[in-house]
C-alpha cells in the first residue's frame, strides 16, 4: 500500500503452508543479460531477463513449486554486473533465503555465475512480479510479472478471462543508465534532493518519447459480453500511474495478492510495486477505446517525458486496427480509496483495537537531507537517524550464525528484532511524497491513515 506521511500498519506471523497432492514442480529459466531494446523508440544497451522487457511471465497454479534458475550473463561495464532476483510479494515462509536481497538474504550472483530459487508458493495466490534487488539495478530492465493463478478462487463467477493477454504492467523508462542516475540523485549537487524524472512511461513494454519515433501502442483485444479480469502491476522505479479505462467502470477484487470485497470504481492510482486486479465487462459499443495510465508524479523536469500522453488500447473484436477515434479524456468519477478496502478473507488486524494495542510498537520516522556542496554532503535518506548500508556479511547468514540481539547486527542495518507469533504495530512518519512501503515475508493491515 502507499504510505502517505502518516500511518500506522499491523502485521503477524503467517500460518503454516498447507501442501498439496496435485502441486506441480515447475522449472523456469531466467537468463539475465545485456540486449540493445528500444520500449519507447530510443535504443539503449539494457539489463533484463531473457532478452525482453517487461521479462518472461512466470505463472503457477496455488500450492505449486517454482524452480527459476537465474544465470548471470551480464558484461556492459555501464551497468552494475552482478546481480539477485527479489519475488516482490511471496511470503517464503522457512524460505527466506531465496527472497532475493542482496547483501541482505544473500550474496549477489556474480557475472557468470548461476543460482537456483526455489519457491515454494504455498497457500498464495494472485497477482505479483520479480525485479532485481541490487541497488537500483532493476531500472535499467530486470523486472517481470509473476502471476499464481487459483483454481478455487472466490471471485471466480465474476469474470470469464483472466490469461496472459490480460496482464498489464505499467513502467517507467530512462535512457541513462542506473549507475549514472543513482549517482547523480545523491550527489552533493542535488541540494534540493530532487528525484531523477523517467524518460517515458510504458504499458506493457511500449511507450514514446518527445521528439521520439512512432510507437505501436499496447492493445487488449476483447469481446462484447464477456467479462475480464486484468491484473496490474506497477513495475516501477519512481512513476506512480492514474489508471482508467474510457467508457467503462470496473470492480477491484485483489490487492497486492489479497482478495478483497469487490470494490466498484471508475479509476485508481497504483504506485511503484503494488498491484490491483480488476474486473471490467465487455459492454460497450464494439469499437477502440483508450487504457490511461497518466504518470501523476511525472515533471516537465525532464523534457523527453509526456506523462499525461501514456495510453494503450482496448480493442473490441470486429473493431479497425486503428488507435480510438474519439479524445482520451481524463479519468473522473468514483476513485478506489485504498483505506476503504475490505480483506474477503480474514478480516481485521491482529492485536487490540487501539494504538499500541500490540506486543510491539515500532516508530519510523523518515527524514531525507540534501546535499550540500560546502561540506561535500550526499543526499541522504534516514530512518530513526541511520541509513541503511549493506553490510560485509548478509544479515541472514548473522542470524544462521547465531545473531539473536539487535546489538547483535551494524548499526546501518537498522534491525528489529520480534518473536515469532507476536503482533507488530508500525507507525511511519516524515514521508515527504506518496512513497510506497513494502514489507517482504508478510501482509499488514492499514489501521490508521493521516490521522483518521
Amino acid at each position: 500500500m502507499r504510505a502517505y506521511s502518516i500511518f500506522t500498519v499491523t502485521f503477524f506471523s503467517l500460518l503454516s503452508f498447507i501442501s498439496k497432492s496435485n502441486a506441480d514442480v515447475l522449472p523456469y529459466t531466467l537468463n539475465i543479460g545485456n540486449s540493445f531494446l528500444a520500449p519507447d523508440g530510443y535504443y539503449r544497451s539494457t539489463s533484463v531477463a531473457n532478452g525482453q522487457f517487461p521479462g518472461p511471465l512466470l505463472k503457477a497454479n496455488k500450492g505449486d513449486t517454482m524452480v527459476v534458475t537465474v544465470n548471470n550473463q551480464l558484461s556492459d561495464p555501464n551497468m552494475r554486473r552482478s546481480t539477485s532476483i527479489h519475488w516482490h510479494g511471496l511470503f517464503l515462509k522457512q524460505n527466506s533465503y531465496n527472497d532475493g536481497p542482496a547483501f541482505v538474504t544473500q550474496c549477489p550472483i556474480a557475472p557468470g555465475g548461476s543460482y537456483t530459487y526455489t519457491l515454494n508458493l504455498g497457500t498464495q495466490a494472485g497477482t505479483y512480479w520479480y525485479h532485481s534487488h541490487l541497488a537500483s539495478q532493476y531500472v535499467d530492465g530486470i523486472r517481470g510479472p509473476l502471476v499464481i493463478y487459483d483454481p478455487e478462487d472466490p471471485h471466480k463467477a465474476l469474470y470469464d478471462v483472466d490469461d496472459e493477454s490480460t496482464i498489464v504492467v505499467l513502467s517507467d523508462w530512462y535512457h541513462r543508465f542506473a549507475p549514472e542516475l543513482q549517482t547523480e540523485y545523491l550527489s552533493p549537487n542535488n541540494t534540493q534532493y530532487q528525484d531523477e524524472i523517467p524518460d517515458a512511461g510504458l504499458i506493457n513494454g511500449k511507450g514514446f518519447y518527445l521528439g521520439g519515433p512512432p510507437m505501436d501502442r499496447a492493445v487488449f483485444n476483447v469481446e462484447a459480453g464477456k467479462r475480464y479480469r486484468f491484473r496490474l502491476i506497477n513495475a516501477s522505479a519512481y512513476g506512480l500511474f492514474r489508471f482508467s479505462l474510457q467508457g467503462h467502470r470496473f470492480t477491484v477484487i485483489e490487492t497486492d495478492g489479497v482478495n478483497i470485497v469487490p470494490y466498484v470504481a471508475d479509476y485508481l492510482e497504483i504506485s511503484a510495486g503494488q498491484r490491483y486486479s480488476i474486473v471490467i465487462t465487455a459492454d460497450q459499443p464494439v469499437a477502440n477505446y483508450w487504457v490511461r495510465a497518466p504518470m501523476i508524479n511525472g515533471s516537465t523536469r525532464n523534457a523527453n517525458l509526456d506523462y499525461r500522453n501514456i495510453f494503450g488500447v482496448l480493442r473490441y473484436a470486429g473493431a479497425p486496427a486503428s488507435d480510438p477515434t474519439t479524445s482520451a479524456g481524463t479519468a473522473s468519477g468514483v476513485k478506489l480509496q485504498e483505506a476503504a478496502t475490505v480483506p474477503l478473507e480474514n478480516p481485521g488486524a491482529p492485536g487490540l483495537p487501539y494504538s499500541g494495542g500490540a506486543d510491539r510498537v515500532f516508530n519510523l520516522a523518515f527524514s531525507v537531507t540534501g546535499g550540500s556542496l560546502a561540506t561535500n554532503q550526499k543526499v541522504s535518506w534516514k530512518v530513526n537517524g541511520k541509513s541503511f548500508s549493506p553490510p560485509s556479511l548478509p544479515t541472514l547468514l548473522k542470524v544462521l550464525g547465531g545473531a539473536s540481539q539487535e546489538s547483535d547486527f551494524d548499526s546501518s542495518e537498522n534491525a528489529f528484532v520480534i518473536k515469532n507469533g507476536e503482533v507488530v504495530e508500525i507507525n511511519i512518519t516524515g514521508v515527504v511524497h506518496p512513497h510506497p512501503f513494502h514489507l517482504h515475508g508478510k501482509v499488514f493491515d492499514i489501521v490508521k491513515l493521516n490521522g483518521v
